[in-house]
């Protein structure tokens, strides 16, 4: 008996990484994570090693049902290693791992909002052919074939999500015609972040069977249209507990040199998308507020009402590694917290 495993991993494509996989053949029925071999690729071929040293190594960190092949096959998350072990530079995932031991006491959870493009060809889904469509305006959360497009491939996604088990929470109709949104979470920072990558591998892998690409450009159309982001949302025990942790957090992301740091690892073009229009804060400024979506962070009216809850990060980019800002967003915040003694 034998079964197919799936191993995807990340490139090393500058500014943004790419998804690769390929399929290994194996023996029995399906094991535990931690009991997949190890596996090889040509690293010259993925931006992550030159040809006369070009063998990089994958190690299973993720797996799930494979729902696209069903039955037993399984889809396989890897972490890139270097041949002596040590984890690659484009490994990002290796650098949130100790952060989320640290402060794991904490019990941070993220919920991410990955928002999305159709493209057929060289332009949006459901726009028309050397033109544009009517503004923006009835397309977010909308239902009508003049208004949606895509619903078909995004129901198939959300289908596809499920069945491999992943933390998917829901789904909506973005504001720009043949862009929407999922959103996975709340999960742990290494949780959210592994099946975060792996949805973005079904939503690649489920619209190819359209004969439609889906992308995480933060701008895909220029103008006055809304561009792409990954609004992160997250908490701490304490944050879930009580309002002055919220604004402990939302202080230390505002602190010294944090708004820079944080967004220079948003996502590659940033500066297109975050221009103070269309719901977003100019990528160079610093403010939060409650309900207010053209802060940089943003805190729910009904937290504020509760005196507890999360707060809204929402200016990384649909392309941003969430490895990335999960890592950061917690070093940031949680950091923030134990100094002001709110863990």
């Amino acid at each position: 008996m034998t079964y197919k495993a799936e191993y995807i991993w990340i490139d090393g494509t500058e500014p943004t990484a790419k998804l690769r996989s390929k399929t290994k053949i194996m023996a029995g029925s399906p094991v535990a994570v931690a009991e997949l071999p190890i596996w090889g690729f040509d690293g010259s071929s993925t931006n992550q090693a030159e040809g006369h040293a070009s063998d990089r190594v994958l190690k299973p960190v993720f797996s799930c049902p494979d729902p696209i092949r069903g039955g037993e096959h399984i889809l396989v998350l890897c972490e890139v290693l270097n041949i002596d072990g040590t984890p690659h530079e484009s490994n990002t995932r290796a650098l949130l791992r100790p952060l989320a031991e640290q402060f794991a006491a904490q019990e941070p959870i993220f919920g991410i909002e990955q928002e999305y493009t159709f493209f057929d060809g060289d332009r949006p889904l459901g726009f028309p052919v050397g033109g544009f469509p009517a503004a923006q305006g009835g397309y977010y959360c909308g239902v009508g074939a003049d208004e949606i497009f895509g619903r078909d491939i995004v129901e198939k996604h959300l289908d596809h999500c499920l069945a491999a088990g992943l933390g998917i929470s829901g789904i909506n109709a973005e504001v720009m015609p043949g862009q929407w949104e999922f959103q996975v979470g709340p999960l742990s920072p290494l949780e959210v972040s592994d099946q975060l990558w792996i949805a973005r591998w079904l939503l690649y892998r489920t619209a190819e069977d359209f004969n439609v690409s889906a992308t995480l450009d933060p701008k895909p159309v220029k103008g006055d249209w809304n561009g792409a982001g990954a609004h992160t949302n997250f908490s701490t025990k304490a944050m879930r507990e009580g309002y002055a942790a919220i604004i402990t957090a939302c202080e230390a992301l505002g602190e010294g040199s944090k708004p820079m740091d944080h967004v220079k690892n948003y996502g590659a073009g940033i500066d297109d998308r975050l221009t103070g229009l269309h719901e977003t804060a100019p990528w160079d400024q610093y403010k939060y507020g409650v309900s207010d979506r053209g802060a940089s962070v943003r805190i729910p009216w009904q937290v504020e009402v509760d005196q507890k809850g999360y707060i809204e990060d929402r200016r990384p980019n649909a392309n941003v590694d969430p490895y990335v800002v999960t890592r950061l967003i917690v070093d940031t915040c949680c950091t923030g917290l134990e100094k002001a003694g709110q863990v």
